[in-house]
């Protein structure tokens, strides 16, 4: 049976947090042990220019995303785990898509649609601080799945959109020079858990109310003492369906401890009690984790081989196929 392609970007910007870890990294690398794919991770650093100009903030988050997806046990002997930007075939794919993309495309992207809406609602001109990365990011999206002809890309909602105009790019270029690319399908998880941050609202960086996925033991605690909770005393009944408390335990908790949480709500545990068992249970499990991540840092040319390795996977299938996808366009030689 051929294998299935799965492709995963990650992206670059900012340091992660629990809902990172519980949303998409923990069943990405879940997904990786599935011996009937064929899986594809890279550290989106092209596409992390779009939104920071800082170099350091760039370097320092590639950094620290691929330790931490290499602490949380990604086995890179498995799968391919890449930089973006080690691939040199992927730009160039990017101006043969370009090439072949209609304006109007991009000019329904919701990115794009939102930034201009948002000028005109501020009475600025439509395309004020608008660069042509956020316009046409939705191509270079199209060649990190094309270059690879991934079968399935998993995404959230908000993405879905780019898995389409992906499928739109590849059909018009094959129906305009052969085919050469798979037409991707986006894979949405609707069962995938989004958590609350300290303020109750959906844990991200852009609230600042994220706990970063691997703060020292002290500091953890005190990120979990932080997490907003109501007035109601000890012995009063609390609802954990309302509670940020309960619904960080229960995407760390199995069945069993999420019911017995769920019994001492109803019970009535003090809120400090309550924090207490989530930090020793989100410590508990992310502890071991948390010293590979230290160690990886400290050792940045372990990380540094380990996407080298993978570059070089990448690009025994890239290097040859562009060479091809060259070929359909007309660049090759001319004797």
């Amino acid at each position: 049976m051929t294998k299935q392609r799965v492709l995963t970007g990650i992206t670059t910007t900012g340091t992660p947090h629990l809902g990172n870890y519980v949303g998409a990294i923990r069943p990405a690398i879940a997904a990786s042990q599935d011996e009937n794919n064929q899986s594809f991770y890279f550290l989106a650093d092209y596409h992390a220019l779009i939104k920071c100009q800082d170099p350091a903030q760039v370097h320092q988050s590639t950094l620290e995303i691929a330790a931490t997806w290499l602490a949380l046990g990604l086995n890179t002997d498995n799968v391919v785990f890449y930089r973006q930007s080690d691939v040199h075939e992927i730009p160039e794919l990017t101006w043969l898509l370009t090439c072949m993309t209609g304006k109007g495309l991009m000019n329904r992207a919701h990115a794009y649609k939102a930034a201009v809406d948002a000028n005109r609602a501020d009475g600025e001109d439509s395309d004020f601080g608008v660069t042509m990365g956020l316009y046409s990011y939705p191509i270079l999206m199209a060649a990190d799945i094309l270059m690879f002809n991934a079968n399935k890309v998993p995404v959230g909602k908000d993405q879905v959109q780019h898995i389409e105009m992906a499928r739109d790019i590849a059909q018009r270029f094959n129906h305009h020079y052969g085919e050469h690319f798979a037409l991707p399908e986006a894979v949405v998880d609707d069962h995938v858990a989004v958590l609350q941050g300290l303020d109750g609202r959906k844990m991200s960086k852009s609230y600042g109310n994220t706990i970063p996925l691997f703060l020292p033991e002290k500091k953890l605690k005190k990120h979990i003492n932080k997490i907003k909770t109501n007035l109601l005393e000890p012995g009063e009944p609390k609802d954990p369906d309302t509670s940020t408390v309960f619904q960080v335990w229960q995407a760390f908790a199995s069945e069993e401890q999420t019911a017995e949480m769920r019994k001492a709500f109803e019970e009535g545990i003090a809120w400090g009690e309550a924090k207490k068992q989530l930090f020793e249970l989100v410590n508990g499990q992310i502890g071991e984790a948390r010293e590979r991540y230290n160690e990886l840092l400290a050792n940045p040319d372990k990380i540094e081989a380990e996407l080298e390795k993978g570059a070089v996977k990448a690009r025994a299938y890239s290097a040859p196929f562009i060479e091809k996808l060259r070929h359909a366009v007309g660049i090759r030689k001319i004797g």
